[in-house]
């Protein structure tokens, strides 16, 4: 049998995550997108590039100099606990026959 490429990753869509590295280090956002094959997250105002876009009347495609948010690698990102509002790694427990994640800090749930 083949192996899945899929990367298991610590972040899910609608996380409040921080920045832990790079030029972005220290932003805080929400995650928008999560690619498991890629190993990537999509984090609203972090790694903002700017792509020049040809305009196109027919689709209604304004041209000129548009700022967008490209991918970040999962691993450069840390979710912020939603109770002490810090950084934290995650570990996985059942409760009421849920697994759940919580976290290492305070002991709080993320999931909600």
């Amino acid at each position: 049998m083949a192996k899945s490429k899929d990367k298991k990753l610590h972040t899910k869509v609608g996380d409040r995550v921080i920045v832990v590295s790079g030029k972005d280090k220290g932003k805080e956002g929400n995650v928008k997108k999560v690619d498991t094959a890629k190993g990537t997250v999509l984090v609203d105002g972090v790694n903002v590039v700017t792509k020049a876009q040809k305009a196109n009347p027919m689709a209604g495609i304004q041209g000129g100099l548009n700022k967008i948010a490209r991918p970040v690698d999962a691993s450069k990102v840390m979710i912020c606990c939603p109770s002490c509002s810090k950084a934290t790694r995650v570990k996985k427990v059942i409760k009421d026959g849920k697994k759940v994640r919580v976290c290492i800090k305070c002991g709080e749930t993320i999931d909600v």
